[in-house]
């Protein structure tokens, strides 16, 4: 089974490249052998939003998916805000497979995988008939179980295991789940945990598998749900925000944590075309990078070689990108770190550079592809959304985030930052498809 970076010339993390990248060649003849990759559904489950529509107008108003948290007991933390999803009934969505049989961020991903299906004016039985990859990227896996079977073990002792629970915690089933929801048969199956980067990481794969002509249709992205495991260890690293997530600002205090999943159904353009399929956005090119030098301290000079290994990959210079769909986590470190990045690949003209996570907080695994998503909302559609929540911009941060309210732009070029402890990165460039020829 590939890795995403198996096989490349340029690795990210390495100098330049003394031969094209497998999967994404970068000019002449070369690119020119490769299917170009494209965008036809989009499936999201957030906690602004559930559907493709709902959350495109969430993007616009600038809404905000942070609430006290309900998913757990939070006694004894001092402040307990969530993105956490109040409205989702899978059984609304899976018409397969029992929802209990499924944990919640499976269920988020069979739902996502249906409505990306819908989306791109396919049926199962169409997708079922071709060469198909899934992939999905997390950061905690069926974590809320494994809190579930953890109280379970500390109250009535070590043998005191739910076996429902038990058998759904396995990561893989975020995968096979929705291999099964739909009945897929001629298809490659992979879960990526490469952590809070891990949506970007899967998308990166499916491009590489039908750029190649491995397959013929990819649904890639990623999903994790709100656990206790993970929004303790963020809280005693002193990194949740008491009330909001104000990525850039003066006065940021850390993440919320959300949960949620995107789901992007990619095919070849010749594809697309024949089959009269309306197009979000055209996947350019994307790089991985992965420094190791901290477990969880971002890297400069290793984002830096991110950014700058998506552009080659991509066919592009800094010049051509129209904004930024940032990490943008709202600590500290991680903004300031993460701009500075930026600035060292593109000097002080800065594109400007924003944060969903503002409102829907920090998704984990699904964190890249849900921002993904809004990238391609934003070609197809014309706009940048806000980063909301702010106040004043933090001098060491210096960008135009686009405050609180979305603007219109005429996009044709657009970056995604994923980035993740154990430096991990991630970076995904898209187009709009009619101006990428």
């Amino acid at each position: 089974m590939r890795s995403p970076a198996d096989g490349r010339a340029n690795h990210p993390a390495d100098g330049p490249a003394t031969a094209p990248a497998t999967g994404a060649p970068r000019a002449g003849a070369d690119r020119a052998a490769r299917h170009r990759v494209v965008i036809t559904g989009l499936g999201v489950v957030t906690s602004v939003g559930t559907g493709v529509d709902a959350f495109a107008d969430s993007l616009r108003a600038g809404r905000s998916g942070a609430k006290p948290i309900g998913a757990f007991d939070t006694t004894g933390f001092a402040y307990a805000n969530a993105c956490e999803i109040t409205d989702f009934e899978p059984a609304d969505w899976l018409e397969a497979q029992e929802p209990e049989d499924l944990g919640r961020a499976a269920q988020f991903a069979a739902a996502a995988s249906r409505m990306a299906v819908a989306d791109a004016g396919l049926t199962a039985e169409r997708v079922r008939a071709v060469r198909s990859l899934v992939s999905v990227g997390t950061t905690d896996g069926e974590s809320r179980d494994l809190d579930h079977l953890t109280a379970l073990q500390v109250a009535e002792g070590e043998d005191a295991l739910d076996p429902v629970a038990a058998r759904r915690v396995w990561p893989n089933r975020l995968s096979a789940g929705i291999v099964r929801e739909l009945g897929l048969e001629d298809v490659e199956t992979v879960t990526v945990p490469t952590a809070c980067a891990a949506g970007n990481y899967a998308v990166g794969y499916g491009y590489d598998a039908i750029s190649s002509g491995d397959v013929d249709m990819a649904l890639c992205g990623g999903a994790d749900a709100l656990c206790r495991k993970t929004f303790t260890g963020f809280y005693r690293l002193g990194t949740i925000a008491p009330d909001v997530c104000r990525p850039f600002d003066a006065d940021r205090q850390g993440i919320l944590t959300g949960e949620g999943a995107g789901i992007l159904l990619m095919e070849s353009l010749e594809s697309a075309r024949a089959r009269g399929a309306t197009i979000y956005a055209e996947v350019l090119g994307y790089g991985l990078s992965c420094d190791a030098s901290h477990p969880v301290a971002p890297d400069r000079d290793s984002i830096a070689r991110c950014i700058t290994a998506a552009h080659r990959n991509a066919g592009i210079e800094p010049a051509d990108v129209d904004f930024i769909s940032a990490h943008g986590t709202g600590t500290r470190a991680n903004d300031v770190t993460e701009v500075g990045a930026i600035r060292q690949v593109f000097g002080e003209d800065l594109p400007r550079t924003v944060s969903i996570k503002s409102m829907i907080g920090h998704t984990m695994g699904a964190a890249s592809a849900l921002a993904s998503a809004a990238c391609a909302l934003a070609l197809r559609d014309g706009f940048i959304p806000p980063t909301i929540n702010h106040r004043s911009t933090d001098p060491e941060c210096a960008v135009d985030c686009v405050p609180n309210e979305a603007v219109t732009a005429e996009l044709k070029v657009v970056q995604n930052n994923g980035l993740a402890f154990g430096g991990n990165n991630a970076v995904l460039v898209l187009g709009a498809w009619q101006q990428a020829a």
